[in-house]
């Protein structure tokens, strides 16, 4: 097992990844034909929603007093270099998304061009639930709901005080909450999931089974007491879906950096049934290309150490600037990030699912709306529908295709 990064094979691939750049660039639009449509494998496209663009009736007035969500952040973001873009500006305005007329107009557009799933980002602060209202008020109760698959991401991971609003809280970086949660909140979570979501015909599921992904396995391992605790609460979790009438539970993790002897223990004392990521992750090079060519030594690493699926991540960008008024340009990628690079990395998730046919095609997506880190296929006013065009071209070879 390596743990080390093969610069000799980063290099290759690098190559090989500016040559399909080049070659995605150069190449004459493809002729649209319902016929290639057909004969293509089908993809599980997940792009993953950052629900924190509406009012938030527990926290919102706390966090973002212009009663806009984190639209109140992303509009003051600032340029920190000749051609930075920001503040990034949506085609189709400062959206609520919580509004379901809104989402339905998401869904439509995500299925047009082969998203047909959505994961939500979902928390659990202080002893409830946080940012919940875009997938309860906005997806649920869109009326075409139901074209389109979801399922949660347990986002918890520790905040400072100014980290989702450094306008109203400046330099107060004290601990605003902490990600872990204990046992008791673990049951009453456990029994919101399974009857608020896992029973939605439209969650997603793998063999029968609801997806439940965890991004931070510390805190999940923390709040519990520790790995054998967390263990046997997985476990519990697993007899509440069977008991719900479910054949099991998909637990997917979120993994970070490349595959230690930690990370490896935890995953096999959990009993995960899969990893993937939330974005490349960290550091972040100014290099589109250089990120992704990384990211993708990494995953063959995760793919050798692991006798589960890895489900492979496409990225569109990194730029948490809006956030951070100390970051420059050193912090952002943004040299050789368009939409032509994007789609050479997704072609890369590609093929990296028709060479695993023993797991299921699934490709997850940083992200849907990510505005606030700059990672977004949701069209804006520079790039339009280049992102979405992009994951139409690679998953539907251009051929026209309005539905998962």
């Amino acid at each position: 097992m390596r743990c080390q990064i093969n610069y000799s094979r980063l290099m290759n691939n690098a190559m090989k990844v500016l040559a399909v750049v080049a070659l995605f660039a150069c190449q004459p639009p493809v002729q649209e034909e319902k016929e290639a449509a057909a004969s293509e494998p089908q993809y599980d496209v997940a792009a993953y929603v950052w629900p924190s663009c509406h009012h938030d009736e527990r926290f919102g007035d706390m966090l973002w007093p212009d009663r806009m969500g984190e639209w109140e952040v992303i509009k003051k973001g600032t340029p920190r270099f000749e051609g930075h873009y920001q503040p990034k500006v949506p085609l189709w305005e400062y959206e609520p998304d919580n509004d379901p007329k809104v989402m339905e107009r998401w869904i439509e557009t995500a299925t047009d061009y082969g998203v047909n799933t959505f994961i939500f980002d979902w928390y659990w602060f202080g002893d409830g639930p946080f940012l919940e209202s875009s997938l309860n008020d906005g997806f649920l109760k869109a009326s075409n709901n139901e074209k389109m698959n979801f399922y949660l991401m347990w986002a918890n991971h520790d905040v400072k005080q100014n980290y989702w609003n450094v306008h109203k809280y400046k330099d107060v970086d004290t601990l605003l909450w902490d990600g872990a949660v204990d046992l008791v909140n673990f049951k009453i979570i456990v029994d919101r999931v399974i009857n608020n979501y896992f029973k939605k015909p439209n969650y997603y599921k793998i063999d029968g089974k609801p997806v439940f992904s965890i991004f931070s396995v510390a805190n999940l391992v923390e709040g519990l007491g520790g790995l054998d605790e967390a263990a046997d609460a997985l476990n519990y979790f697993r007899e509440e879906t069977k008991n719900a009438g479910f054949p099991g539970l998909h637990i997917q993790l979120i993994n970070f950096g490349v595959p230690n002897e930690n990370a490896l223990q935890s995953i096999k004392a959990l009993g995960a049934n899969s990893v993937t990521k939330y974005n490349w992750g960290g550091p972040h090079p100014e290099d589109y290309v250089q990120w992704g060519v990384e990211s993708m030594d990494k995953r063959q690493q995760w793919d050798e150490a692991l006798d589960i699926p890895v489900f492979p991540n496409a990225s569109i960008g990194w730029d948490d600037s809006p956030r951070f008024p100390h970051k420059g340009k050193a912090d952002i990628v943004h040299y050789n990030k368009t939409p032509e690079a994007f789609a050479s990395f997704l072609q890369k998730s590609k093929e990296y699912c028709d060479s695993h046919p023993e797991q299921p095609k699934l490709i997850t997506i940083f992200s849907w709306n990510e505005w606030i880190e700059g990672g977004y296929l949701l069209p804006d006013m520079l790039y339009g529908y280049q992102y979405l065009e992009a994951v139409k071209k690679v998953t539907y070879g251009g051929s026209e295709k309005t539905g998962p």
